[in-house]
């Protein structure tokens, strides 16, 4: 299937949390760039297993999903998904990317991926994560899952060798969300086949 896509456009999304990825994700969506997000794979379990959403219930379920089923094992559940919605826009975004072997997976299934790395300075993630209305983290959680997520999820491959970079230290979502409409207008003109 992926060899006959070769003219489609996916944009994984990653970065560290708090960086803005769920707002690049939205913004994308509000242009109608349709997105799957991985962690919906996580909220799916933890209601399957009648957990309550906390920094801690989730990190179980993500490394519990990896240990069972292996590293890639986002990438690989959210395929069909990525392909369905393949087969009617020629762009999608991916919201969750997380580790070096979902990203291989998904360039070894989708040559046109693209990584755009959004990126804010630790401090500036950590408040955000403190005022979120959902989804929570305290400072000290905050750099917990920091380095949880790059020791134990791979997520420093994706974010080495993204792409693009998207810098996001200010809270104006204007300037964020200029930055990659420019992104937009660059890759229109991309040459898919790489």
């Amino acid at each position: 299937m992926a060899d006959k896509q070769n003219d489609k456009l996916i944009l994984a999304i990653v970065g560290m949390p708090g960086s803005g990825k769920s707002e690049v994700a939205e913004y994308l969506q509000n242009k109608n760039i349709p997105f799957v997000r991985f962690g919906d794979l996580n909220d799916e379990e933890l209601k399957r297993q009648g957990l309550d959403w906390t920094p801690e219930n989730t990190a179980k379920i993500r490394l519990e999903m990896r240990e069972k089923h292996g590293m890639d094992v986002y990438a690989v559940r959210s395929k069909p998904k990525i392909e369905k919605l393949l087969q009617m826009n020629n762009i999608i975004a991916i919201d969750g990317l997380y580790s070096w072997e979902e990203y291989k997976f998904l360039k070894e299934e989708f040559k046109n991926l693209f990584l755009i790395h959004v990126y804010a300075e630790p401090p500036i993630r950590y408040e955000r994560l403190v005022q979120r209305s959902s989804r929570k983290f305290s400072c000290a959680e905050a750099r917990t899952r920091d380095i949880s997520e790059i020791e134990k999820i791979n997520k420093g491959g994706p974010i080495a060798i993204a792409d693009y970079l998207v810098e996001n230290n200010s809270n104006d979502f204007d300037k964020l969300h200029d930055s990659i409409n420019l992104l937009l207008e660059r890759l229109k003109d991309k040459k898919y086949e790489r």
